[in-house]
């Protein structure tokens, strides 16, 4: 979940010399948002130590979130501060210098070649599964649920695995592909309620070993392995909350692989979360913190991935669900955290809130999105109905 809180944005042509020249052009900034410095509101930022100001100029977002792991500052609301930032685009008028090269390096370097793939699944995925079990739904889903008619975090997921399971039009003994299988929850469900047969790819070990526990007796297969090297046929292909890990350079290469293993008159779902504008580096805390060698795509990039390849027959945005999904989450992880403290300090904690929250922010100002793309080889003849869930 990267770019999402970016101080990052646009030019800013100050050079302020002191702390309370750049508290005072921080305040001002904030006041764009109806944020105050040390204010009564839940969405205020209180400063604990000096040189926040300075650090959120200097490398922006990084330079706000360690400070704020650190306990430089703290905020109540942590979601309704940065939905407030990002609805205001305040990110427009600060851009630090020092950040030039990392968004360079995203753009000429390639971040997710097939040796860095596995490094977030080492660094975010096998953070451990009892960790994870606290914080998700039953079924262990790690991607946005779906709200529409859910009043909890189960049913929301349970809904988003039916929907897309319609969208694919499943039917007994189809096999299926999952590109990016996480803990199998989707590959499970189809198989409980369609009678399908799934394959499914992951980077991280943690997931395939859970999820070959969870579903034993199903007609499931769990792979350690890296996309790029799937050669074989399916009659549909889903990928679920993993295309954000491909990275720009290599969206070609998934969308080749996806046609080269999908039937011709099979459908392909992208489920991805997804950036307003093509421009733009990854968010530099969510990359170094979280995230490691993420890439948000933009619907232009998508699209161009898929040129000839494939026709897009439908595209969904349920982005303002992750909000909700998020703020789950969040609850989950805070009321689960007596269990976890003597594992993990009080740094990750303030860290993972950061996490959540900020991105429930984003989601929450619009800032980024939440896509479903049906595709196919050559078109569906007749054209493509899409079930409402």
């Amino acid at each position: 979940m990267s770019e999402l809180t970016n101080f990052t944005s646009a030019q800013s042509t100050t050079t302020p010399t002191s702390d309370s020249h750049l508290q005072q052009l921080m305040q001002a900034l904030l006041a764009r948002a109806d944020i105050e410095i040390d204010g009564s509101r839940p969405w205020d930022m209180h400063l604990n130590r000096s040189g926040v100001p300075e650090r959120a100029f200097s490398t922006g977002n990084l330079g706000l979130g360690e400070a704020y792991m650190e306990g430089a500052w703290d905020c109540e609301a942590l979601d309704e501060f940065f939905y407030r930032l990002l609805r205001a685009k305040v990110y427009r008028h600060v851009q630090p210098l020092r950040l030039v090269f990392h968004a360079l390096r995203s753009r000429l370097i390639n971040l997710q070649n097939a040796k860095r793939a596995w490094q977030v699944g080492e660094a975010h995925y096998d953070l451990g599964n009892d960790f994870y079990a606290t914080m998700l739904d039953p079924r262990m889903t790690y991607t946005c649920g779906y709200w529409a008619d859910a009043s909890n975090l189960a049913e929301a997921q349970e809904a988003k695995l039916e929907l897309i399971c319609r969208k694919l039009g499943l039917e007994p003994g189809m096999r299926v592909l999952d590109i990016g299988c996480g803990w199998g929850s989707f590959m499970g469900y189809a198989a409980e309620h369609y009678g399908v047969e799934c394959v499914g790819v992951t980077i991280s070990r943690e997931q395939a070993e859970w999820a070959r526990q969870r579903y034993q007796g199903l007609p499931l297969e769990f792979r350690l392995q890296d996309y790029r090297d799937l050669d074989e046929r399916f009659d549909r292909i889903a990928s679920v909350g993993m295309f954000e890990h491909v990275g720009r350079k290599n969206h070609r290469v998934f969308m080749e692989v996806a046609n080269r293993c999908l039937a011709d008159d099979g459908l392909f779902l992208l489920h991805t979360i997804g950036k307003n504008c093509r421009q733009g580096a990854p968010d530099p805390w969510i990359d170094r913190y979280i995230f490691p060698n993420g890439d948000l795509p933009a619907a232009s990039q998508i699209l161009e991935a898929a040129e000839g390849l494939f026709v897009a027959e439908d595209l969904h945005n349920f982005g303002s669900d992750y909000d909700k999904t998020l703020m789950a989450w969040h609850d989950n992880f805070e009321a689960a955290w007596p269990g976890h403290a003597d594992r993990l300090d009080e740094r990750f904690r303030r860290m993972w809130r950061y996490y959540l929250l900020s991105c429930a922010g984003a989601f929450r100002a619009r800032h980024i999105q939440l896509w479903q793309w049906v595709l196919a080889k050559h078109g569906v003849e007749g054209g493509y109905r899409r079930i409402a869930a």
